[in-house]
């Protein structure tokens, strides 16, 4: 099955690309047709009803290009921050979508802090890793880039927010579930590999 979420994406990135560059008006309606067979595609492959894949891709417009998520490891006396989302009331490293006239490295220091509520400071780009190329789940039909950094600790305590209700210090080897759309237990460990000095940056496509 993972061939054909792969062709679905890839004629999903052609009916995007179309529609922002072609000047026929017939050709746009094409490549819109084209855009909501993918949707079907992904909606008999996910077995769900292709309303339900509409409102999980998230909208976009322009050449189709990867998105970015940005992931921060702080590590506190020899254990991680983990925040629980709310979405799903799993942990993950805290993170989110880069945004746009932010860079990565500062866009995951604001969102330790918004997610946390700790502080975080030096970051450092530790691990670079194509989404689809892991065993992540739920598998997307959009492309993903995972930017993860090592970053210091600083301090602070939990902060009520909309996207987490807990942060917590975790030891390596007592891990909670983990949100697995968003964090890997391997992604943890790297991390704290790469934090000891026993591996280098680590580029994973």
């Amino acid at each position: 099955m993972h061939d054909w979420v792969e062709f679905a994406k890839q004629l999903r990135s052609i009916a995007q690309t179309g529609q922002t560059y072609t000047q026929n008006k017939y050709e746009l309606e094409r490549f819109r047709q084209l855009e909501a067979l993918t949707n079907q595609m992904f909606a008999v492959l996910a077995d769900v009803p292709v309303e339900k894949v509409e409102e999980f891709i998230i909208p976009d417009r322009g050449y189709a290009t990867p998105k970015v998520d940005v992931r921060g490891a702080v590590f506190h006396e020899g254990k991680i921050l983990l925040v629980k989302e709310m979405s799903d009331g799993r942990w993950t490293l805290p993170g989110g979508w880069a945004d746009v006239c932010e860079s990565p490295s500062l866009g995951v220091l604001r969102e330790i802090q918004e997610e946390s509520g700790h502080l975080a400071e030096n970051p450092r780009l530790a691990m670079l890793k194509d989404r689809s190329l892991h065993p992540y789940r739920p598998v997307t039909p959009d492309h993903i880039y995972k930017l993860f950094y090592l970053c210091d600790y600083v301090g602070g305590s939990f902060v009520e927010n909309i996207e987490t209700e807990a942060a917590e210090f975790f030891a390596l080897d007592a891990l909670p579930e983990l949100s697995l759309g968003r964090t890997l237990p391997e992604d943890i460990h790297h991390l704290w590999a790469f934090a000891n000095g026993d591996i280098t940056t680590v580029h994973s496509d």
